[in-house]
């Protein structure tokens, strides 16, 4: 009985058989077996070859059409080149299966190591590819990944509430206030360790304490609700100067670049807040007398530029902006809006058709007919503006708005 598998296959033999005649599988082996015997001598003999395990098990692949069969023939070998030739010249001799005619031709011989070859070529590109980029980092980022872990350890946490906290933070005579912890890391990778957070919607007691000792800025998320933080502190806290994040980005969004440009235009409280809250009155005289310094610690490369005073500078405005339009009622409906992060959608006239929060805005805009107008609680963008000129709406009325490009006949009114 000769061996099913071999343990290593060099070369695999196939060969086409066509026969005049009906036959089944176990024909055509004895047939390869009895017409080769003593063909190639005792060393080649196929049955001896079996049993040593040189070769594997003949496999047949016959289909029957009407009174002929045709199919394939695969031996599998572990000789050498030249030795398996011999045999599948061999398997050629073989002119009948049984009582029936046959013809067989060797189509191609296959050497199985070139297709493990292009495999294992195929499998060391993907394994390389890995290691660079997993496995093998660059110095450069090595030393980034250690001075970030390093930044994160430096967190502290200050006062009975825990906030997390710069190194700094006791030491320097000018701290910055943001938002949260998040916000906490992203400046202490900026090396700005005179910095600490709110850590919540209250303005806690040990902030408020700090804010009567040292030279403050306040640094929040470029929205509404950055706002309306720094409004809360004017009220019961000492801010000094106010820093936003760029229109619509949050300050643990921001690069190493735009944290240090956002500090650099930095503004006085009462000139922020005269152009952000119209009901604003500057206080003259302030319970705690400190001095007020303009330099935040910053790295080196971060040169704090002065800030120039309102009159002194030339705001921006699109040509299509319309201001204090008296005959429109958007004024009340803006002080109704103020500081609720809503916003509203009116009819040709001038009533109320939709009241919503300002995120599902657009949606509603969307889906609403005849809109006549929009006032909102927030800033008029780009994308706002666009969408009016498309649905054919009037009016934009809010509290701001950015630098826009208005091609259509919308009017934009600002309570600034």
């Amino acid at each position: 009985m000769g061996k099913t598998y071999i343990d290593t296959v060099k070369y695999m033999v196939y060969a086409h058989c066509e026969i005049d005649g009906v036959v089944e599988k176990p024909d055509v082996v004895g047939a390869v077996f009895g017409q080769t015997e003593g063909l190639l001598g005792d060393e080649l003999d196929l049955r001896e070859l079996q049993k040593s395990g040189r070769i594997g098990r003949i496999e047949v692949d016959l289909k029957a059409m009407g009174t002929r069969s045709s199919g394939y023939i695969v031996l599998p070998s572990s000789l050498d080149r030249v030795e398996t030739a011999i045999l599948g010249a061999a398997l050629e001799t073989v002119d009948r299966v049984g009582p029936c005619e046959a013809k067989i031709t060797v189509e191609k011989i296959e050497d199985t190591r070139s297709k493990k070859r292009a495999q294992l070529v195929n499998r060391a590109k993907n394994i390389l590819t890995t290691m660079i980029k997993d496995v093998v980092p660059e110095s450069k980022e090595i030393a980034e990944q250690v001075r970030e872990e390093v930044k994160v350890s430096e967190v502290r946490y200050y006062g009975p509430e825990k906030l997390p906290c710069g190194p700094n933070i006791e030491t320097a005579e000018h701290i910055i206030v943001v938002e949260g912890r998040a916000d906490v890391l992203t400046l202490l990778k900026c090396d700005i360790e005179n910095v600490i957070c709110l850590q919540g919607k209250n303005i806690p007691k040990s902030v408020i304490d700090l804010t009567r000792q040292k030279t403050v800025t306040v640094f929040v998320d470029g929205d509404r609700g950055g706002d309306l933080i720094i409004k809360q502190m004017s009220d019961i806290a000492e801010v000094d100067f106010v820093a936003k994040a760029p229109d619509g980005k949050e300050v643990e969004e921001l690069t190493k670049k735009e944290v240090i440009k956002a500090l650099r235009r930095k503004m006085p409280l009462d000139q922020f807040m005269s152009r952000t809250f119209r009901d604003y009155e500057p206080e003259n005289k302030r319970p705690y007398a400190k001095p007020v310094r303009s330099d935040l610690s910053l790295p080196p490369e971060a040169e704090v530029r002065p800030v120039l005073p309102p009159d002194a500078r030339k705001p921006i405005r699109d040509t299509a902006i319309v201001e204090n339009k008296p005959p429109l009622p958007f004024a009340n409906i803006l002080h109704e809006l103020s500081g609720s992060l809503r916003g509203a959608l009116l009819n040709s006239n001038m009533e109320v058709i939709v009241e919503t929060d300002v995120r599902d805005l657009a949606k509603e805009i969307e889906s609403k007919p005849d809109v006549h107008a929009i006032v909102f609680d927030g800033i008029i963008t780009q994308r706002l503006v666009d969408m009016a000129n498309s649905k054919g709406i009037k009016y934009i009325a809010g509290i701001k708005s950015t630098k826009i490009e208005n091609k259509g006949n919308v009017e934009i009114v600002t309570a600034e």
